[in-house]
């Protein structure tokens, strides 16, 4: 498993101002520690990002990589800080992400083939999210085949299917279960691609203190239905933990709840309790609440 650090996220306040004023140190800190911790890539998620945007963009990755030899997946949806981002790299970078929308095609994807770097590519569409596995399947293979057009393989393709939150109402569950079944068949569908996913958009709303519990157990389930890649949090030493193969007895027990074994819960530690119990949240056997650990 491919861990993409996501520490660097211009929504933290303290990203937002080490950029506006030029602090590489604090972003180098972060950019050290997640290398150290076992990160693959380490993805600079600078939203739309409006001013000084090129110089900006180079200064943000010439500053990183002062700090880490790992490549960079630079994450924005302004196509001119995307190719100001890529320019600067020195290793092959990750473009993250482009999408099945017109203008994502039309200015992102020629930049992926422009830079031959990676590309993620989401199943989003004009119409907006593909509704179930089907949709999502047609719609990254169009979306595939327009990228192969261009000349960009598959084996640079990393196809996302987009988390929700687990928490939505009556829409959170039924994706978290759509999407095991998509990334279990992506890799038959589209042979050479690689799948990944933005783990921590599945906890988004949840309590802090519920939401690694709602991260480390979905990445295992994902893990085990062949997901190459996550963009986690590589500073959270238990998920890590799982991806290193070092909690062989937790992974099993996961994968007995997702087989449906049953499982004495009273024979179990309450660690494991919790991520039986967790595995179930997110298979939607059990239905979502803030209060699924307690019951």
């Amino acid at each position: 498993m491919v861990i993409i650090g996501e520490n660097i996220h211009v929504i933290a306040q303290a990203i937002s101002t080490a950029i506006r004023e030029r602090d590489a140190k604090v972003l180098q800190d972060l950019a050290k520690v997640q290398t150290e911790a076992g990160a693959g890539y380490i993805d600079l998620n600078v939203g739309p990002m409006k001013k000084d945007t090129e110089e900006t963009m180079q200064w943000l990755v010439n500053a990183v990589q002062e700090a880490t030899d790992l490549p960079l997946s630079i994450d924005t949806l302004n196509p001119v800080a995307i190719e100001a981002g890529l320019k600067a790299c020195k290793r092959k970078p990750l473009l993250n992400s482009a999408s099945g929308k017109s203008l994502s095609k039309e200015q992102m994807l020629p930049l992926a083939q422009k830079y031959n770097c990676n590309v993620v590519i989401s199943v989003m569409t004009d119409k907006g999210m593909p509704p179930d596995v089907e949709s999502k399947v047609e719609s990254i293979m169009d979306t595939v085949a327009y990228a192969n057009e261009l000349g960009i393989p598959n084996e640079d393709i990393w196809v996302d299917p987009i988390l929700l939150p687990i928490s939505t109402a009556g829409e959170g569950q039924r994706f978290t279960v759509l999407n095991l079944e998509f990334i279990k068949i992506l890799e038959d569908v589209l042979p050479g691609v690689k799948s990944t996913v933005g783990l921590s958009n599945t906890s988004n709303g949840v309590p802090d203190q519920l939401r690694p519990p709602l991260n480390r157990t979905y990445m295992v389930m994902l893990e085990r239905n062949r997901l190459y890649s996550a963009i986690a949090d590589p500073l959270d030493k238990e998920l890590m933990s799982l991806t290193k193969g070092e909690m062989p007895e937790i992974v099993e027990l996961i994968y007995k709840t997702m087989d449906g074994a049953d499982i004495d819960l009273s024979s179990l530690s309450q660690k494991e309790i919790e991520y039986v119990k967790t595995a179930k949240v997110l298979m939607g056997e059990t239905l979502y609440s803030d209060a699924w650990l307690e019951s």
